[in-house]
């Protein structure tokens, strides 16, 4: 089954422990990130200038250059956010870090439900355009601008197809019947025929050139099913 990504949204996490580094980076990739690992600041800059990330994690305790280090020369290169990993809680440390241009503050230990909650809350403030698309297998949904993408070409659709094909996709590999499909597309209060539903895939499949029907798939007696 197709994974769903979020569009292109780039973390790079740095720290010098390892454990933490698998941990917070198989996280992040079952969640939808493009993750990068760094276990020094030397490493994560000379990262950072080819990766380009969006959100760094980055730990303050390290050798060698430290996580405040790190963290000036990161902000003085191109918009990213900082969230500061540290075992120390006293203030003053938060607000160095604070001061130094890092975005946010977590002490160690901490849940990876709070982490994943604090780097959503930065894309959504700094970077709020990487929220509007998400990517399923070959299919790019752009929800501010209404626009569906299958291997990167831009489909022609009307609001109804729009709605119809992202449904689809939402639910790939679900077989639909036209009833739940009326209902969800179109609407409970939807007064015309079934046959509806069957005209809107004809034309659909015609757009998405899928003649043998490998992507949006009939399954007799039951209903449709998007297989990616």
């Amino acid at each position: 089954m197709a994974q769903q990504q979020l569009n292109g949204i780039k973390v790079l996490v740095v720290d010098d422990e390892p454990n933490i580094l698998q941990f917070i980076e198989l996280g992040l990739v079952n969640e939808g990130y493009q993750v990068q690992t760094a276990q020094d600041g030397a490493e994560a800059i000379a990262i950072s200038e080819q990766f380009c990330p969006h959100v760094v994690i980055l730990d303050v305790m390290m050798p060698g250059m430290d996580g405040y280090e790190v963290c000036t020369a990161l902000k003085g290169m191109k918009p990213v956010a900082v969230i500061l990993l540290t075992a120390k809680e006293e203030i003053e440390d938060r607000v160095k870090g604070l001061t130094l241009g890092a975005d946010d503050y977590m002490s160690k230990p901490f849940g990876f439900g709070e982490l994943l909650a604090r780097i959503q809350a930065r894309v959504r403030n700094q970077f709020p355009h990487l929220l509007n698309e998400i990517t399923i297998g070959p299919f790019s949904i752009d929800a501010a601008r209404k626009e569906l993408r299958y291997h990167q070409r831009v489909l022609d659709l009307s609001p109804t197809e729009y709605e119809l094909l992202k449904y689809l996709i939402y639910k790939h590999g679900h077989v639909l019947s036209k009833s739940v499909i009326l209902d969800q597309v179109w609407g409970y209060d939807f007064g015309g025929e079934e046959n509806i539903v069957e005209v809107y895939i004809r034309s659909l499949r015609d757009k998405l050139q899928d003649r043998e029907h490998r992507v949006i798939r009939t399954i007799r007696g039951a209903g449709y099913r998007v297989d990616l």
